[in-house]
Order: structure tokens, then sequence, then C-alpha cells
């Protein structure tokens, strides 16, 4: 049978009475109470074993309170409630020492685990150091997905564990870098970035380590990499599975031994930093097919983050509209708002480009309407600018999908027609990589009729690849295809 005093705050009688009664049956004593000063009596008497307190009292807000109790009682453990269940409210309570966070509405099996958690733990554990913080809001949406990772999120601030952060491209993985930073102790350091799939695979390893001046041609002086610049700070390796293999054994090297060389240097260079990658592969298929190490992948998984894509979280669509229009008019666009037919609208949208699609499109309707109330009429005409069209064949039929396939076959074909039966020279695979790569980006464009972030998704590549790819073999994007 459990033993011990909780103490209770909560301006709401009924949770008040639910959690009694639920703690009795439990085994616990329970004080409870509708006011902040009376918690605080309770508490500077020595009474209490544990306190459940709501965020938002009629009399004080148990924010502003949980300093003084963490100064005149650092082994009391407080778990905070609130229907206020934002990303900032999270980090607050992390930030003023509480022992958990949790949304309402909660579900009591897990406050009870949460409660015998703390009761068992070691004592004199120390407060986390109140720093203040921004109170810009770096993420957005109260969907059970999103309070679990805001949950994790508060957790991991005051570490340096490496965390790897997976999610469909648009779900706002640098977002969540950019919180484990901004909120973290390491804070006052840099924040680097560094996009794997932007780089050129053979200048990936002088872009993070930096190089020596004459170390290869080109090199005229010494450059820092990634590495030195964020030092004391955080590295975040986004889309790492672009990386190549001689770039992961370097990185390896980093993870297991803290330091690295340069370049063309013959020193090793320790260093200070946080690591935290993404990816919008999936690393363990890649390592199946011999593309990323596995050791390599364990190290940087130590804490593993799934963003879930906007169309697991569409309940957030609402909090997300409100948030860009606020960015938008901030920026000095029109202030405009959405009615409740425009959001159902949203909401039924497949949303492949994710949450910064959204964003995208929530900034055209606030720049290019000048209504100031968004309907429903408007999102169709926005919606229907990206919908995909039925891919059309030579002659106009349909084909559903355009067959790339065929594309591919065709190329492969007249490729080894000229060479009449011979066996091709050396370099078979860069000579038809470079045959098929356009006319295959080619045929996913037209099939996607320009949208390169549904091209993109249909060949499987980063659209950040695509992107470089189109520019690097100068493929003209027709207005016709829009």
């Amino acid at each position: 049978m459990a033993v011990g005093t909780i103490l209770v705050a909560d301006d709401d009688a009924a949770i008040r009475t639910v959690l009694s009664q639920a703690l009795g049956r439990a085994g616990y004593q329970v004080r409870a109470t509708g006011q902040a000063s009376v918690l605080w009596r309770w508490i500077a008497a020595g009474e209490g074993d544990l306190v459940v307190t709501d965020v938002v009292m009629p009399d004080e807000n148990a924010f502003d309170l949980l300093p003084r109790i963490k100064k005149l009682r650092p082994d009391l453990p407080i778990i905070v409630m609130s229907a206020q269940n934002t990303f900032m409210t999270a980090i607050r309570a992390s930030e003023r020492g509480a022992y958990e966070y949790l949304p309402k509405p909660f579900d009591l099996k897990e406050l009870l685990a949460i409660i015998a958690r703390a009761l068992s733990r070691p004592k004199n554990v120390q407060p986390l150091e109140d720093e203040g913080g921004s109170e810009e809001i770096p993420l957005v949406g109260r969907s059970p997905a999103m309070q679990d990772l805001y949950r994790s999120l508060a957790r991991l601030m005051h570490t340096d564990l490496t965390v790897m952060v997976s999610g469909e491209s648009g779900t706002g993985k640098e977002l969540v870098a950019r919180a484990l930073h901004d909120y973290g102790k390491r804070k006052k350091g840099p924040f680097v970035a560094v996009n794997m799939a932007a780089i050129p695979r053979e200048l990936i390893e002088s872009e993070l380590f930096g190089h020596e001046k004459g170390s290869f041609t080109g090199a005229v002086q010494r450059m820092t990499g990634r590495f030195e610049q964020a030092e004391g700070g955080t590295l975040f390796l986004d889309e790492i599975g672009d990386m190549p293999m001689e770039a992961q054994t370097r990185l390896l090297r980093v993870l297991q031994q803290g330091e690295y060389s340069s370049v063309g240097g013959r020193t090793a260079i320790r260093t200070d930093v946080r690591i935290i990658a993404a990816s919008n592969k999936d690393l363990r298929q890649a390592i199946q097919h011999g593309l990323f190490r596995e050791d390599l992948f364990f190290r940087l998984n130590v804490v593993p983050l799934r963003l879930p894509p906007l169309r697991e979280r569409t309940e957030d669509i609402p909090d997300l509209v409100r948030h860009f229009l606020a960015l938008a008019e901030r920026e000095g666009l029109p202030r405009k708002q959405m009615d409740g037919g425009a959001l159902d609208r949203l909401k039924k949208h497949r949303w492949p480009g994710n949450v910064r699609e959204l964003e995208n499109m929530v900034r055209r309707l606030a720049a290019l309407y000048p209504q100031d109330t968004i309907t429903d009429v408007l999102v169709d005409a926005e919606l229907a600018e990206v919908e995909v069209a039925p891919s059309m064949g030579v002659n106009g039929d349909q084909k559903t999908p355009l067959n790339l396939m065929e594309s591919v076959e065709f190329h492969l074909g007249v490729y080894f027609s000229n060479f009449k039966g011979q066996w091709p020279p050396p370099g078979l695979y860069h000579r038809i990589l470079r045959d098929v790569e356009e006319p295959l980006i080619n045929a996913a464009l037209i099939a996607t009729r320009g949208n390169q972030i549904k091209a993109a998704e249909l060949l499987g590549v980063n659209r950040n690849t695509l992107r470089k790819k189109i520019r690097d073999l100068d493929i003209k994007i027709m207005r016709s295809m829009h």
C-alpha cells in the first residue's frame, strides 16, 4: 500500500474531488485546496511529501510560487498540471524545478505512476536553475503527439545527450533542434546548422571539420569547419542520411573520442559541442543497404524524437494558422482572420509538405487577398493551385501515375543499343546516371505539374537534393507545368 501525503491545489472543485478519491484509493493521505496561499502555508509548515498543482490559481500563478517552494524545500517533488498545454508551459515547469508536467486532461494511471516514481527517487536532487527565457513560442500545437514531444524536450533541455530527430520534410526538425539549444544549458553558445543534402559530397568533410591550406586543389587558405564554429554550443546535422561514408567514419570518431582533425591536418582537435541529427529517411533501411554505418546510427540515436506529420495532428491546424497569421502581421502584412469553414477545409487537406506547406499557404492568403476574413472559397482557390493534376501521356491521354520506369527503360535501351551488343566501356554507373537522371527528373516534374515538393516525394529524394539537381542539370521548369 502506498504511503505519504499528497498536497493537491486546483481551483476546479471537480478535479480536486477526482484526485482526492483516486489518491485515497491508492493509499495516500490527501489535502486539497483551491488557493495557492493555502498550499504555501501547508508547505511552509513542513506538510506534504509531494505536490500536485494547477498553474492558474485565483490568487497566484503556480509558476511564481514554485521558486519559493524549491528554495524552502528543494527535495519536495512538484507535479504541475495545466490546460494551457503549450511548449512554453512545459519549459517553464522544467525551468522552475517541477518534477513533471502533465497537460490537462491527463490519465490518472499515468499520474499515479509519476507520483510513485517521484516519491521513490533519491533525495537531495538539485532543482533546475531558473534562467528565464524568451516568451516567443518556437513550437505550436496542443495535440497529444505534440504534448509528448514537449515533455520529452523539457527533460532534455539541461542535458548534453545526443538527439536524433526523425520526420518528414516540413515537420519542423530544425525548430526542435533550435528549441533544445535556445532553452538548454548551451544557449549562450553558437547554434550551427548544416544540411548534408545541400553540400556537394566531396566537400562535406571540409565543411564539417575545416581544411588546411594546400590540403587539396583550391584550398588556398585555411578554413574553419562547422565543428569549430559550434564550439561550446550545438551542431545540428540535418539530413544526416545524405552524409557520405567517409564523412560518417570521421563523425563516428568525434562521437567516440571527442576529437577530430581538419582535412590535411595532423593535430587532433578536442571539441565540446552537442550533436543533434535529423533525417527524413529510414536510417535503419539505409543501414541494411550499406548506405549508413550501424555503429554511427547507435551513437546518434541516443534519444530518438519523432515529429508527426501534419496529417496526424490536424487538430493543431487552427493554432498553427493563428500563429502564422500573427507572424505575417508582425512582418507588415495586413491583419487577417480565418473562419471555421476555411479551417475545416484545411483540416481535410493531406499536407504532403507538412507545417512548412501550411505556413507558405497562410502567408500567400494573407498577402494576396484583400478580404479581412479568409473563407473556404479562398482556401479552395489556393489548394486548387497545388493539388496534383492527373499525369498526361504524350497524346494527352491520362496515366495514373505517369510511368517513370518506362522513361528509365527507354533511355537504358537507347544507351545499350549504341554499343550494338558490345560491352560498354568503364564508368557505366556514372554514364547511365548522367543520361537517365535528367529525363527522370523531367518526367517527375511533368507528372506533378512542376510541384517540386510532390516531385521529390515521388522520386523518394530530399527536396533540397532535387532542387540542387535541377540547378546543376539546368532543368527548366516550364510555366505550363504550374
